[in-house]
């Protein structure tokens, strides 16, 4: 079995796999889009990684002369386009177990960052130095007591409640589809009217677009932030900029963006934005973890007990 593995990830998942297998690495940080077009057509498995730039699309598909499966590095799959990947009989898996929990734990740091103004702080006392003193000044919020609104009760929106109810948060959330038990269900205009912290944990789709626009922010409380661990296109940016220019809403922490790694220009003046490199699985043991499940997935598929797969 000869796999492409399109970006340089931990070897320590790689170190006991079957004799049989053949893996290549990119030489460098990530493989070309013509790298994985020459090599690909020898390769039985594409193990790649979510990046907008370097899509698997229907030339890529189409290069795969030998392709069986797509093992994504990630639980977002929208680089892939999996429909014309179902239609040419090739599976694709993804990594949900493995990105969960520290997914949910950027989003609470997030949280708790725009929240007491922490980086805001950090960043201002290097320069203002004794002048940012005082009990009245560099005032946030506190989390306890206040309504926590998850937009997209998956995974990680549960385990995001979990940790919000630690901090003695109420949790209210919005989801197309499925109940969740033990939690409030609203509609969306009821969440966004009443949520102290706004959280997002829905996949892009062509429903979830721009979910948050004009309309919705404005249905937002004044002293609203938005978190956005999810995917940035989920957000219309340019009507989050008019909003915290006209200060609709308190704040935003983003670790997602429309297009990535492009940032709205406007996003980078305000001190009331929190803004990350899109860090949400970012701890080498989520890294290795993500590689272990993704080898598992291969694993699976060719012993016939297929795992995690999304079309």
């Amino acid at each position: 079995m000869k796999i492409l593995v399109t970006y340089n990830l931990p070897r320590l998942p790689f170190e006991n796999l079957p004799k049989d297998w053949e893996i290549t690495f990119p030489s460098n940080e990530q493989m070309s889009r013509e790298e994985i077009l020459r090599l690909l057509p020898e390769h039985d498995v594409l193990l790649s990684i979510f990046h907008s730039h370097n899509s698997v699309d229907k030339e890529i598909i189409d290069a795969g002369a030998n392709l069986k499966l797509i093992s994504n590095y990630g639980v977002g799959y929208n680089n892939i386009d999996v429909e014309y990947a179902r239609k040419k009989g090739i599976a694709v898996t993804n990594t949900p177990r493995s990105v969960n929990n520290p997914t949910a734990e950027l989003a609470m740091a997030l949280m708790l960052n725009a929240a007491r103004r922490v980086s805001e702080c950090n960043l201002r006392i290097r320069k203002e130095k004794e002048s940012m003193w005082g009990t009245m000044k560099n005032l946030g919020f506190s989390l306890e007591g206040k309504t926590l609104g998850i937009i997209g009760m998956g995974n990680i929106g549960r385990n995001v409640a979990r940790k919000a109810e630690a901090f003695g948060m109420k949790v209210i959330y919005y989801n197309r589809h499925t109940e969740v038990i033990g939690y409030q269900r609203t509609d969306l205009n009821t969440l966004l009217q009443t949520s102290d912290f706004i959280s997002l944990h829905t996949p892009l789709t062509t429903e979830t677009r721009h979910l948050i626009n004009v309309h919705e922010f404005s249905l937002m409380k004044p002293t609203a932030i938005l978190i956005n661990t999810a995917r940035g296109a989920v957000i219309n940016e340019k009507a989050l900029v008019e909003a915290l220019k006209s200060h609709v809403i308190a704040g935003a922490a983003l670790d997602v963006f429309e297009d990535e790694p492009h940032i709205t220009e406007a996003l980078y003046d305000f001190d009331n934005v929190i803004l990350t490199p899109h860090i949400g699985t970012g701890t080498i043991d989520t890294r290795i973890a993500m590689a272990e499940e993704a080898l598992a997935n291969i694993r699976n598929f060719f012993t016939g007990t297929p795992t995690n797969v999304v079309n």
